[in-house]
């Protein structure tokens, strides 16, 4: 499954799964250096920053906001 990070709320990063449903996970269950916008795989137990996927979406975003300012 992935999830993107939304945000972090104390000790929990809440995180938008792709069918847009929003989850919380324990901030010590993800990697220490994962920050808001990140993309996670999450495979059984084991959490990991996908970021070829938190690149992709970056730059799409950034192309959308480029298009916005034109």
């Amino acid at each position: 499954m992935k999830v993107i990070i939304d945000r972090f709320e104390g000790k929990y990063a809440v995180c938008e799964r792709e069918d847009l449903e929003i989850i919380n996970i324990e901030r010590d269950k993800i990697p220490q250096e994962a920050k808001e916008g990140d993309v996670l795989i999450i495979q059984a137990d084991k959490i990991t920053i996908y970021r070829d996927g938190t690149e992709q979406k970056r730059r799409r975003i950034e192309k959308l906001m480029d298009e916005l300012w034109d």
